[in-house]
C-alpha cells in the first residue's frame, strides 16, 4: 500500500513539473512579456499589445508540444508491450518514416504549404490520412516480420532497414517534386510544434485524447500481455483482438503527431524507459499516466530549448529530441546488456 503511494507521489510530481514547463513555455519567448501581462491576457482581459503573441503563437504550441509528447509516448509504451521488447519504438521499428512516407506523398504530390494557418482542414484531413495509411502498413510489415523473426535483434534491424527503405522512397519524391513541394517538405520535415493554430487545436485534442482514452481503458489487457499472450488468453482475453486495437490506436497517434508536428523522434522510445526508472514498474495503471504526464513534460522542454536563440529564430525540433532521448536510451542498453 506505501509502495503505491509512492508511486502516485511520483506522478503527481510529474504532474508539477508539467504545469511548470508549461508556463515556462507561455512565459518564455523572442519577445518579453512582463508576467502581469501574461496573467491578464490569459483571464480573458485584453491588453491589444500582447494578445496576438500569447493566444495565437504560445498558447497554441506549448498545448501542441504537451499532447503531441503524451501521444508519441503512449505509442512507444504501447508497441514496447505488445512486441515486448524495450527497445521497439516508432522510430526504431519505422512507423515514423512510415507516417512519414504516407504525409511526404500527400505534401509533395499536392504542393500543400505546410505552415501555421496555410493549410486548410481538408488538407491537414489529408495529411493525416497519408500519414495514417503509411503507419499502418509499417505496423502490419512488422507484425508479420515478428512472427518469422523470433530474435529481437533481427526485428529491430528489420525496422531499421524499412525506415532506410521509406526515406529512399522520400528522396525519390523529392527528386521529382516541384521546388516548392520540395521546400515545404523540407519546413515540414525539421519538426516543429508551430504549425497548429487554435483553429485547429480541437481537433488535433481531440483526435489525441480519445486515443489515449481507449488505451486507458485496455490497461488491464495490456498488463496481461506482459505476462504472455498465452497467459492472458487463460485470463480471457482476447489477445488477437487486443493487439489490433492497439496497433491501431499507435497508428494513429503516431500519424496525428507526424501530420501536425513533423517527425518527432526518440520521445516515443524514451520516455516510456523514464517513467519505468522512475516508478519502478511496469504496471500500466501506474505506467501510462506517468508516460503521458513525462511524455508531455519532455516535448515541452524540446520546445524550450528550441527557443533559446532568441530572435535568430527557433532551432528545428528534430535536431532537439535525439539529445534528450538518445542518452536514455544508451543508459538503458548498459544498464541491462541483455536486451536483444
Amino acid at each position: 500500500m506505501r509502495e503505491c503511494g509512492n508511486k502516485w507521489l511520483v506522478t503527481a510530481l510529474a504532474a508539477i513539473l508539467l504545469l511548470v514547463l508549461f508556463a515556462v513555455n507561455i512565459l518564455f519567448g523572442s519577445v518579453d512579456i512582463p508576467l502581469a501581462d501574461v496573467c491578464s491576457v490569459l483571464l480573458g482581459e485584453s491588453s491589444g499589445k500582447w494578445d496576438t503573441i500569447i493566444m495565437d503563437v504560445r498558447l497554441p504550441r506549448a498545448l501542441t508540444a504537451l499532447f503531441a509528447g503524451a501521444a508519441i509516448s503512449v505509442a512507444g509504451l504501447i508497441l514496447q508491450t505488445l512486441f515486448n521488447n524495450p527497445l521497439a519504438g516508432p522510430e526504431v521499428l519505422g512507423v515514423n518514416s512510415g507516417a512519414g512516407l504516407g504525409a511526404a506523398i500527400v505534401i509533395l504530390l499536392s504542393q500543400s504549404t505546410v505552415v501555421a494557418g496555410a493549410l486548410g482542414v481538408y488538407g491537414f484531413a489529408a495529411i493525416l490520412l497519408g500519414a495514417f495509411i503509411g503507419s499502418l502498413f509499417v505496423i502490419a510489415l512488422i507484425l508479420m516480420l515478428s512472427s518469422m523473426l523470433r530474435n529481437r535483434l533481427y526485428l529491430l534491424l528489420a525496422g531499421v532497414a524499412l525506415s532506410y527503405i521509406f526515406s529512399s522512397a522520400i528522396s525519390i519524391l523529392n527528386y521529382f517534386a516541384t521546388s516548392e513541394g520540395v521546400h515545404s517538405y523540407m519546413i515540414w520535415g525539421m519538426g516543429s510544434f508551430s504549425a497548429v493554430s487554435m483553429e485547429y487545436m480541437p481537433m488535433f485534442v481531440t483526435i489525441v485524447a480519445l486515443l489515449l482514452l481507449v488505451t486507458a481503458l485496455m490497461m488491464k489487457q495490456l498488463n496481461a500481455i506482459l505476462l504472455g499472450d498465452a497467459y492472458a488468453a487463460n485470463l480471457g482475453v482476447n489477445v488477437p483482438l487486443v493487439q489490433i486495437v492497439m496497433l491501431a490506436v499507435t497508428g494513429l497517434l503516431t500519424a496525428t503527431v507526424t501530420a501536425f508536428c513533423g517527425p518527432v523522434s526518440f520521445i516515443g522510445l524514451a520516455v516510456p524507459h523514464i517513467a519505468r526508472l522512475v516508478l519502478k514498474t511496469s504496471n500500466h495503471h501506474h505506467l501510462l499516466p506517468a508516460s503521458i504526464l513525462l511524455g508531455g513534460a519532455v516535448a515541452l522542454l524540446c520546445n524550450i530549448i528550441c527557443l533559446l536563440p532568441g530572435e535568430s529564430g527557433m532551432m528545428p525540433l528534430g535536431a532537439i529530441t535525439p539529445l534528450i532521448g538518445a542518452p536514455v536510451i544508451i543508459y538503458v542498453l548498459l544498464r541491462d546488456r541483455k536486451l536483444l
